[in-house]
């Protein structure tokens, strides 16, 4: 298990071997970013996008949060964290695509399913009872036709991939730039198990990359 100390150590590990053979590319970097995907992911410590996609520092705009979840669009105020990368993504970034990953054993999911944080109170549970209410729908369809088990895990963890998608579409801003064919939406869940990728289809079904 690391601890800080080993992440300063780490650093210097860096700093000294990748950052000097790459140095013209974090110069160039240093001037703004382009990315032209955005990942909307879990912040399970198991499953880091960059190392799951392979991809390198600027090519993909990630935020993370428990159980990989968007709120519908509302403009009410608030502190939108979500909302608020989205909103620079899309308008500011311009990205091209918007992949939402999820993942097995995804402790947000496992913790809707069961619905053990639901009377929790805020820094008891209760912070990640509210926020994975946004589920809520989701786990009713999945316990009614698949149960709490490990199929109901896996269903759940497929279904909050869609739930996210449809929410991703409340946005006026997304939906201008689905309209005119400047952006797509995609959904993926990543197995840590068996390191699979399963990729949502347009028929609702996921399958493997």
């Amino acid at each position: 298990m690391r601890k800080f100390h080993d992440l300063i150590e780490g650093y210097y590990r860096f700093r000294g071997t990748d950052w000097i053979d790459e140095r013209e590319s974090w110069s160039k970097l240093a001037e703004g970013q382009t990315p032209a995907v955005m990942v909307i992911a879990c912040s399970d410590s198991r499953v880091d996008p960059a190392t799951i996609f392979g991809t390198a520092p600027g090519e993909v705009f990630v935020v993370r949060n428990v159980a990989n979840l968007v709120p519908p669009f509302d403009p009410s105020g608030g502190l939108h964290g979500v909302s608020a990368a989205l909103e620079f993504a899309v308008t500011v970034l311009k990205v091209e695509e918007i992949l939402v990953l999820g993942h097995g054993q995804c402790g947000g999911v496992k913790a809707s399913l069961s619905g053990a944080l639901k009377e929790a109170k805020p820094g008891e549970g209760g912070f990640v009872a509210e926020w994975i209410k946004l589920l809520d729908g989701a786990r009713e369809k999945v316990v009614h036709e698949h149960g709490q088990g490990d199929e109901g895990q896996t269903a759940l963890e497929q279904e909050g991939v869609k739930v996210s998608i449809e929410n991703l579409k409340t946005f006026p801003f997304v939906q201008e730039r689905l309209k005119d064919g400047s952006l797509k939406l995609h959904g993926a869940v990543f197995a840590i198990k068996d390191g699979k990728l399963n990729v949502l289809q347009e028929d609702g079904h996921f399958e493997a990359a």
